[in-house]
């Protein structure tokens, strides 16, 4: 008998339970959508609808995968962030709903210096997918941005999702070791940096401990290596009136803080996540 969507939808389902998924429904759904290019309501109303041999095998290969551990927007290639489309690789983290605060946060200051000046420069430190500086871009019409990052290989990611999403006359890209090759001051700062400590890496899920780069997540021994650079050069490209905002471990905050007040900021807004846990600062000069 050959394989409908609904009852592939229910195959997998029962796989992703086998094999101790956490959340088995969502997975298949978001799986099957994925490769089918249909949405939920395809998925429904199409259930009855016949899989040719090509679509089986390929569905198949990509719940083994699932269930091996691999994300699955990664076996997918794109997840969406802020409601653009953004492509991943192994070179980029994969970007979360919590990261969706930071932007949160941002957009009131970058309309705000768009308001005061008619226009706003973003840079987006360690930017890897470009999602939170292209995000922004995409909110605040006629702003401009700069996604730096260390690996060239995410900055190819990068550059093709601005495309993707019809940005890339407002968004360039620098290969650069943080601010080593940064040029310029810029209104507003964005970054979520590494900042898991290292001890701590291989106690994280696998979905992230497997798949994501670990370089992108290992914020040295007490996880905060990337504040205190961040810190201690920042001031040398961050415009008059300029701010800084920071995605943080959700412990961290304290600790953010003293290091930039060491560097002449005061912090301006402390945000929580949609977990209600400490994620985003606000950072200005003193």
């Amino acid at each position: 008998m050959p394989w409908t969507i609904g009852s592939k939808l229910a195959n997998l389902r029962q796989r992703f339970e086998q094999c101790g998924l956490e959340d088995p429904q969502t997975d298949a759904r978001t799986l099957l959508c994925g490769l089918l290019d249909i949405d939920l309501t395809d998925l429904v109303l199409k259930g009855g609808s016949s899989l040719n041999e090509a679509d089986v095998k390929r569905i198949d290969g990509a719940a083994e995968r699932r269930c091996l551990g691999e994300p699955v927007h990664r076996i997918l290639g794109a997840r969406e962030f802020f409601g653009l489309t953004m492509g991943l690789s192994s070179a980029t983290l994969e970007p979360r709903p919590d990261t969706e605060t930071l932007v949160n946060a941002a957009l009131p200051i970058a309309d705000g210096i768009m308001a005061r000046r008619q226009s706003c420069t973003i840079l987006d430190m360690g930017t890897g997918t470009g999602a939170i500086c292209l995000a922004l871009l995409h909110e605040t019409a006629g702003a401009t941005g700069l996604g730096s990052d260390v690996s060239s290989k995410a900055l190819l990611v990068a550059q093709s999702n601005a495309q993707r999403n019809g940005l890339e006359t407002r968004f360039a890209t620098c290969h650069s070791n943080w601010f080593e090759s940064v040029v310029g001051k810029f209104d507003l700062i964005v970054s979520n940096p590494p900042y898991i400590p290292s001890a701590d890496i291989e106690t994280l899920d696998r979905g992230v401990r497997d798949y994501d780069p670990h370089a992108a997540l290992d914020g040295g021994v007490d996880g905060l290596d990337a504040y205190r650079i961040l810190a201690a050069r920042a001031g040398n490209h961050l415009a008059n009136g300029g701010s800084i905002v920071l995605e943080t471990g959700f412990d961290q905050h304290g600790s953010v803080i003293e290091i930039f007040d060491g560097a002449g900021y005061v912090c301006v807004a402390r945000v929580k996540d949609l977990g209600g846990l400490d994620r985003v600062l606000v950072l200005e000069r003193k």
